[in-house]
């Protein structure tokens, strides 16, 4: 589970509904038709958008970037140095035992297609449309919840000045303008809330696990190279370690000692 994104979500309305529910007049805060307008209105402008298929497998990639484990790039390196390893002293076949414990699709997938000796070429372009879609379909899901992030505001603008209208019928009663000015105005507040806490952040994220699983396949699809032209481990490890961050990389020596690089 991606403890930083739940954290920051139940985190922020936590402090929206603390700093709301210890005043006065809260009760002006909770208004079901304002819900109504904001949610419904965002929802239904989303449908007309977007299939109703697409925006259904969305809710998958919100569970999935919600619940998603980051596995360290290090550990990936680690994992396909091994790999190479044993390929070497095993042979190619030895592999396809590893690759049925995989949880990795995309992995198993490219140690079968090396097992069963598919050409490197071959290979390496069914990996690369692999990503290719991958990616689409991640854009897909940026795509459509950036599009409800913009929606909720405009939606609770409207419900803003639905609720100003209804207030200008009762102008002939002052007490009730400043009861109704607030309630006009809580729509608003929910769709900047919603757009701001949960759709934009949520597309955000989407957008970096994109950035990380396109890494990650790409050193997939390096060690797979890497191991089917015979290169050694160890050189596979300085191959894998040039796609991260001077920070992050790991200095292997001979000796096969691991010490963090400067």
């Amino acid at each position: 589970m991606d403890k930083a994104t739940l954290l920051g979500i139940v985190s922020g309305f936590i402090m929206i509904g603390l700093s709301i529910f210890t005043q006065e007049g809260w009760q002006f805060f909770l208004n079901l038709p304002a819900v109504a307008i904001v949610v419904g209105g965002t929802l239904s402008a989303t449908l007309i958008n977007y299939p109703l298929s697409d925006v259904l497998r969305v809710i998958k990639v919100a569970k999935h970037t919600i619940m998603h484990k980051v596995t360290p790039l290090q550990d990936t390196i680690d994992f396909w140095v091994d790999i190479a390893k044993r390929a070497k002293s095993e042979g190619l076949l030895a592999l396809e035992d590893v690759s049925n414990l995989m949880d990795d699709d995309f992995g198993r997938k490219a140690i079968r297609m090396m097992v069963d000796k598919v050409d490197a070429s071959v290979l390496e372009d069914i990996l690369q449309k692999e990503m290719m879609y991958l990616e689409e379909r991640h854009e897909l899901g940026q795509r459509i919840f950036k599009s409800m992030g913009n929606y909720a505001p405009a939606f609770g603008m409207a419900g803003t000045l639905i609720g100003l209208i209804q207030m200008l019928q009762k102008l002939n009663d002052p007490s009730q303008i400043g009861v109704g000015m607030a309630v006009a105005m809580v729509t608003t507040l929910y769709g900047v809330i919603l757009a701001n806490l949960l759709f934009l952040p949520v597309a955000g994220k989407l957008e970096t696990r994109t950035t990380e699983e396109i890494l990650k396949k790409n050193m997939i699809l390096l060690a797979i190279e890497s191991i089917q032209a015979g290169d050694n481990p160890r050189l596979l490890s300085e191959k894998l370690q040039t796609l991260l961050a001077p920070s992050q990389r790991v200095a292997d020596d001979y000796s096969g000692e691991k010490n963090a690089a400067a």
